[in-house]
C-alpha cells in the first residue's frame, strides 16, 4: 500500500467582520475587536433583535476590479476575494500552475440567499418578465465554487459545494484532504462562504437564538449567537507539490473526523455524543491522543445549550486532560459566519500554530459552573501550539472536527 501524501497549508485568505485579509483579521482577533453593529442590510424595526456581524466595508471592485463588471451574488463575491487572498498569501498570484492538478472545495449554509429574496420581490410585484437571467444563473449554490474555479483556473477537478450548514467549511477541508491524500490533486482551494441575509437572520430570530447586544460564549450571562458573514479559504497542497515550488508551509492537516448525532434538527446532543465521535475520529485519523492537543478552537456559538454541550463533550473525551487544554471561541468577535465559520477558524488554528499564540474568547466576564474549562478569556496567550483541533457542529447533527499540527520536516 502506497504511503498517503501529507497535506499542508500554504496559504490563508480571510474575509471577516473584524478585518479583510489574513493579517488584518488575525490582529483584530488578538485585539478582541468586536464585529457587531446594528443591521444595515435590511430593516429590523419589527424584529426583537437588531444586531448583526456584517462586513460593511466590503467592496468587490476594490479587490477584483477586473471582475467588477460581472454579475455575482454577494456570497460568490466573498468567496472569490477569500480565495484570491489565500492564493496571494501562498505566493501564487503570479505563478504558473499549469502543471498542477487543482480544484475547489467549498462549504456554505445558505448559498446565495439574497438571490432568493430578489426573486421573491419580483414575485410580489408580479414582475416576472423583468427578472434577469443572471438571478437564476447565480442562485444554485454549486455556481459559487464553479465561479471560484473559473476565476483562478482551477479546472482539473470538478468544483464541489458541500452545504453542510455550520460545519461546511470543515467538511470542505476534509474532502480536499482526501483528494490530496489519494493523489487525485496537488492543490485545492478549500473553504467556505456565506453572506448576511434576511432569510438567515429571520430563521435565527424566530428560534430566539440571537443575542440582543453582544456574543459571550461560555459566559454565564450569554444570551445567544449573532449572525454574521464572511469567507475563509486555505490553499491545501501535497507536501510534494509544496516542496517542489519552495512554498512557505504554515501548518499540516493531520486529520479529520465527522459524525451525525441526529439528536435534534437544531439542538446538539446533551451529552456531546456526536461531538465526541467526531473528535475521537479526528484524533484516530491524525494518529494523536488527547494529551497531544494544545488548543481547541470551539464551535462556541454563545447559546445556552451549545456551550454547555460542547464543554460536556470535551470533558467526556479528554477526561483529566480537559482542564489542561486551552479553548476559545472567535465567534465572540466575528459572530457566526455560517458556512464560512469553520473555514475561517481553521485558518486561525493554522496561524495559532505558526505564531505560537492562542486566540482569546472575547466578552467573557462571569464564569459559568457548567462551563468550567480554560476558555482564554479576553486576551491572547503566548504558548507553544503544536496541535490545534477545530470543532464545528451544525443543525441536523452534522459534526466535523479537523486537526492541524505544526509541520516538521
Amino acid at each position: 500500500m502506497l504511503e498517503q501524501e501529507k497535506v499542508v497549508v500554504t496559504g490563508i485568505g480571510l474575509v471577516t467582520p473584524v478585518g479583510i485579509g489574513t493579517t488584518n483579521a488575525w490582529q483584530s482577533i488578538l485585539a478582541c475587536k468586536n464585529g457587531f453593529g446594528t443591521v444595515q442590510s435590511f430593516d429590523t424595526s419589527k424584529y426583537r433583535v437588531h444586531v448583526g456581524a456584517e462586513i460593511n466595508d466590503f467592496n468587490f471592485a476594490d479587490h477584483c476590479p477586473e471582475l467588477a463588471k460581472n454579475y455575482y451574488g454577494r456570497t460568490t463575491q466573498l468567496a472569490i476575494v477569500g480565495a484570491k487572498l489565500a492564493l496571494e498569501n501562498a505566493g501564487l498570484q503570479n505563478s504558473d500552475l499549469t502543471d498542477l492538478r487543482k480544484g475547489v472545495a467549498m462549504g456554505t449554509t445558505s448559498g446565495e440567499p439574497n438571490q432568493v429574496e430578489r426573486f421573491n420581490n419580483h414575485r410580489i410585484a408580479e414582475q416576472w418578465d423583468q427578472l434577469g437571467a443572471e438571478y437564476m444563473d447565480t442562485y444554485p449554490c454549486h455556481s459559487i465554487p464553479s465561479n471560484v474555479a473559473n476565476t483562478f483556473g482551477f479546472h482539473d477537478l470538478a468544483p464541489i459545494m458541500l452545504p453542510a450548514a455550520c460545519a461546511a467549511g470543515n467538511y470542505a477541508i476534509a474532502h480536499a484532504t482526501d483528494c490530496i491524500r489519494r493523489n487525485e490533486a496537488d492543490m485545492i482551494l478549500a473553504g467556505g462562504a456565506d453572506s448576511f441575509s434576511r432569510i438567515t437572520y429571520t430563521g435565527f430570530a424566530r428560534l430566539i437564538a440571537i443575542a440582543p447586544e453582544i456574543c459571550r460564549p461560555f459566559d454565564k450571562e450569554r444570551k445567544g449567537m449573532i449572525p454574521g458573514e464572511g469567507s475563509g479559504f486555505l490553499v491545501l497542497e501535497s507536501l510534494t507539490s509544496a516542496r517542489k515550488r519552495g512554498a512557505n508551509i504554515i501548518a499540516e492537516i493531520a486529520g479529520y473526523g465527522t459524525s451525525c448525532d441526529a439528536h435534534h434538527m437544531t439542538g446538539s446532543h446533551p451529552k456531546g455524543d456526536g461531538a465526541i465521535r467526531a473528535m475521537k475520529r479526528a484524533l484516530k485519523d491524525s494518529k494523536l491522543t488527547t494529551s497531544d492537543v494544545s488548543y481547541i478552537c470551539a464551535h462556541g456559538t454563545g447559546t445556552k445549550s451549545n456551550d454547555v454541550n460542547e464543554t460536556i463533550g470535551i470533558k467526556n473525551l479528554f477526561g483529566d486532560n480537559a482542564k489542561d487544554v486551552a479553548i476559545s471561541s472567535i465567534k465572540s468577535m466575528l459572530g457566526h459566519t455560517m458556512g464560512a465559520a469553520s473555514a475561517i477558524e481553521a485558518g486561525i488554528c493554522a496561524l495559532a500554530i505558526k505564531n505560537n499564540i492562542l486566540p482569546p474568547t472575547a466578552n467573557y466576564e462571569t464564569p459559568d459552573p457548567a462551563c468550567d474549562l480554560d476558555y482564554i478569556p479576553n486576551a491572547p496567550r503566548e504558548g507553544k501550539v503544536s496541535v490545534a483541533m477545530n470543532n464545528a457542529y451544525a443543525f441536523g447533527g452534522a459534526n466535523a472536527s479537523v486537526i492541524l499540527k505544526e509541520f516538521n520536516n
